[in-house]
């Protein structure tokens, strides 16, 4: 159910903001040499080594690591080490990599060979190896503000030593995140002044527009987050994230078709590498990810064969990270939008037995929404109930989540009185959550009560989620589509006609079989 979905998504993301919990990297992989690359972008930071190549590679890890590339940026720091074993400052930054890569025993151990290799290191590299050792402590007590606080503090020290120092702007710019795992994506409009500084300093290179992307993005200026995630593709063309981010932004601006070219960009980059490199997809956090916005972008369009075929793979691929292990409840929603209840729920069965609550949640949703749909009552109530215990001992999915499926359910059951205003207060606090992510799920969440409330002979709340779709997204066909259906119930005939050309129109290239596409044309005149 996608209201549930993304009120779900939002609460799994402010504990798990960052990819990190993902299937564990074989160190073969890790450890595997690698040659210099182009087209990854530019970043470069002078440290403490005689050796051309152990700079060259530290360089190469700072590129990957600043674009979430984190098995590159792990294989190109090993790789300065072996080069130059003794620049410490290459294990600090291995560290992190290896944090992303879900092994806190390995990065633990790399930052005390940092340590251990300090004595002997400047100051600017003893400097970023304390860093990455307060950060990596604020990491492990994220609760305590006192160890961001002398993170930060260190980083302003740094910054009144070093005050040329990209990477030291560039940390500090991520700092200011209250989230001290924070690699940037978490920006807020704090970040900004200290990414403008690191790109006043280096304006060949691509982080200070990977950063700003996202800082803008979070803090809503839509026009500076395109301009500067246009710029961070063109410097970084090997980069998926690159392509990806400016799908994200363009999808935050409701310019679907466009973000589809750009989120297919990144598949093809990803895709080559992956096979150039012979990893396994499973490995690749970006690639689930990129797939999971992909096939919404799809079905927004209309193109549901795509959609399908995009979502279903997506749901297929392992993961243990807490959001896209539940945003694989993308697929059985998919189904159940389509009519495709049993399907859907043999795939809500597939999450019930994931190991990660978050899933597991997700399963038990989906199952009650595809049983609720096919009108099969009794069965959703149990499936419910099971998901509100799933939900109870897994505290991230608490909140307003719950409600909104009880809110359906009530309706369904003849309870509107106690039913319409969760799902009014569901919708205005859905309303308020911000990113592409959230956007879509969102829009199709809206969409899915509003079908869900003409199935249950709610006119009334249909018209007004109708009202609320327009609003949201007037960009949507789904939304006038709804609209068009709502008009046409309460007798107003002109509209009804006018919406359902506004349908029609948006979906232009929609699959040329979508009954929603052949109603719309056919009502329209």
């Amino acid at each position: 159910m996608r209201i549930l979905a993304a009120a779900l998504f939002a609460a799994v993301l402010a504990q798990a903001s960052s990819p990190r919990e993902i299937p564990k990297v074989p160190q073969k992989l890790l450890t595997r040499p690698v040659p210099l690359a182009t087209g990854i972008g530019h970043a470069h930071d002078a440290v403490g080594t005689d050796s051309k190549a152990a700079q060259a590679f530290y360089d190469q890890g700072l590129a990957f690591l600043h674009s979430y590339v984190w098995i590159e940026a792990a294989r190109a720091f090993n790789q300065a080490l072996r080069a130059d074993p003794s620049l410490a400052i290459a294990q600090a930054q291995l560290s992190l990599a290896l944090t992303e890569l879900n092994e806190p025993s390995e990065a633990r151990a790399a930052l005390e060979r940092a340590r251990t290799l300090s004595s002997r290191a400047n100051d600017h590299d003893r400097r970023h190896i304390e860093l990455r050792r307060l950060q990596m402590t604020a990491e492990e007590h994220a609760g305590d503000a006192a160890a961001l606080t002398a993170y930060r503090a260190a980083l302003d020290e740094a910054l009144r030593a070093f005050p040329d120092d990209v990477e030291f702007w560039l940390l500090r710019g991520n700092a200011e995140s209250p989230d001290p795992a924070d690699r940037g994506q978490g920006s807020v409009a704090a970040s900004i002044p200290f990414y403008e500084k690191a790109r006043s300093l280096a304006p060949q290179d691509d982080a200070p527009l990977h950063f700003l992307t996202h800082a803008y993005e979070n803090s809503r200026h839509a026009d500076k987050a395109v301009a500067s995630s246009a710029e961070y593709a063109k410097a970084a063309p090997a980069i998926p994230h690159a392509h990806h981010m400016l799908g994200h932004v363009l999808l935050s601006g409701g310019r679907v078709a466009q973000a589809v070219d750009a989120f297919e960009a990144a598949d093809r980059v990803e895709r080559e590498y992956l096979a150039r490199e012979q990893i396994p997809a499973q490995y690749e956090w970006h690639h689930e990810h990129n797939l999971d916005l992909l096939g919404a972008s799809y079905a927004y369009l209309g193109r549901v064969q795509k959609a399908e075929d995009v979502l279903k793979e997506a749901f297929g691929l392992p993961t243990a990270l807490a959001v896209q292990a539940f945003n694989k409840r993308n697929y059985p929603a998919f189904l159940t939008s389509r009519g495709r209840f049993d399907e859907a729920r043999s795939a809500a069965a597939v999450l019930v037995a994931h190991p990660s609550s978050f899933a597991r949640v997700a399963g038990r949703i989906e199952e009650a929404r595809a049983l609720m749909v096919a009108h099969k009552l009794t069965e959703a109530a149990d499936a419910a109930n099971t998901a509100l215990r799933e939900i109870r001992s897994s505290p991230p999915a608490g909140g307003f989540v719950f409600a909104a499926l009880q809110g359906e359910f009530l309706v369904r059951t003849n309870q509107r009185e106690k039913g319409e205003p969760m799902i009014r207060q569901a919708v205005q606090k859905l309303r308020m959550l911000t990113g592409p992510d959230a956007h879509i799920n969102t829009i199709f969440t809206l969409e899915a009560l509003a079908t869900a409330m003409r199935d249950a002979g709610d006119w009334d709340l249909a018209a007004w989620l109708a009202e609320q779709m327009v609003e949201y997204d007037p960009a949507y066909a789904g939304s006038h589509f709804a609209s068009a259906l709502a008009l046409e119930h309460a007798g107003n005939a002109t509209g009804a006609r006018q919406a359902f050309a506004a349908a029609a129109s948006r979906w232009a290239t929609a699959d040329p079989g979508l009954p929603e596409r052949q109603t719309a044309r056919q009502r329209s005149k």
